[in-house]
């Protein structure tokens, strides 16, 4: 008896490691490196300051949410969003990376992608974050419907205040 169960919980032992395994193992589905395929796109297409084709990574009624700012809704705004975005960045030559090794999940036509970035400019690193992109996937193509980036650095402290004028000495 006693030797049944050590057999017995080895087998599961070993079903476990092996489940584990697979899981760790498993390659990419073709959805997966469908959703890292649209992010090296995205990624060349900033680069390239070509802000029609960032904007067209988006769904017609996609959200952007960058740092430090409003939401953008829908895609004609988010195209004036990184219109004047990859133009700046371009005459600052601003270079946007994206680490390969980044997290993908699908469920369905739902998709997700995370990882980090950083931003350099004559080579130097100047900023460091992480990014969350959800995308879906209508008529065999996938597209942005939400997504948003953040610096790993707090942002630069704002000026201190102006203190207010001295009012004028009254009048005896």
């Amino acid at each position: 008896m006693l030797r049944f169960k050590t057999v017995l919980w080895l087998a599961a032992g070993v079903a476990a490691i092996a489940g584990v395994t697979q899981g760790v193992l498993a390659a990419p589905t073709a959805d997966e490196n469908a959703i890292r395929a649209q992010t090296t796109s995205w990624l060349k297409a900033y680069n390239a300051a070509d802000a029609a084709a960032v904007a067209g990574q988006y769904a017609d009624d996609a959200i952007l949410l960058p740092p430090g700012a409003p939401a953008v809704r829908g895609r004609p705004a988010i195209l004036a969003f990184f219109s004047k975005d990859v133009a700046e960045s371009k005459a600052a030559g601003v270079v946007f990376n994206i680490n390969p090794k980044t997290d993908v999940g699908v469920s369905g036509n739902m998709g997700w992608e995370s990882g980090s970035y950083t931003v350099t400019v004559k080579g130097a690193v100047v900023e460091a974050g992480k990014f969350l992109s959800v995308s879906r996937k209508k008529d065999g193509k996938w597209q942005y419907i939400r997504d948003t980036w953040n610096a790993d650095a707090p942002p630069a402290p704002s000026a201190p205040p102006t203190p207010p004028a001295t009012p004028p000495a009254a009048k005896k």
